[in-house]
């Protein structure tokens, strides 16, 4: 509470309300790509919360053309999620779909914009543009059904990687 009060009373209020899914928002100094790191570590990452971020992140790269799938950071190991990222902690806590969206500080090799690179109008479409996957998902985020046999197969679930050089 003395260190983070913010956090314990946002905390508080999630707890008490719930949570159906939660993305933290950053910049990554090293990929040149928009990407989503989620929860592959985590012990509840089943085939309900890995169709969930393969249906949110296939709606968002149809939504805005500066997101993409492939590249992103290396997946942490089945059950060895760090709980001190933020993203990792309420996906396990609220069992929800849960991701934090990186956005490349200079430019974006999807498609890259040489005089201006990344920018804040970027920024800004690519942040409108995330209610198309919020919205695709929505039905899906409480299903205790398989819902994930019948998402088409374009929203599969993609592992991303570091690689791109």
């Amino acid at each position: 509470l003395e260190r983070s009060p913010e956090v314990y009373y946002v905390l508080q209020k999630m707890d008490e309300t719930g949570v159906d899914a939660f993305l933290d928002i950053h910049g990554d100094e090293v990929l040149p790509f928009n990407f989503l790191a989620g929860g592959e570590g985590l012990p509840n990452w089943y085939p309900r919360l890995q169709s969930l971020h393969g249906a949110f992140l296939a709606s968002y790269e149809r939504a805005n053309s500066d997101m993409q799938r492939i590249h992103g950071y290396e997946p942490e190991p089945p059950n060895d999620a760090a709980l001190n990222i933020c993203s990792n902690q309420i996906g396990y806590r609220f069992d929800c779909f849960s991701a934090t969206l990186e956005m490349p500080f200079n430019d974006c090799r999807t498609n890259p914009d040489p005089k201006q690179g990344w920018s804040p109008a970027r920024a800004k479409r690519l942040g409108a543009s995330i209610l198309h996957p919020l919205l695709y998902i929505y039905p899906y985020l409480r299903d205790q059904t398989d819902f994930w046999n019948h998402l088409p197969k374009e929203d599969d679930y993609v592992c991303p990687t570091p690689n791109y050089k």
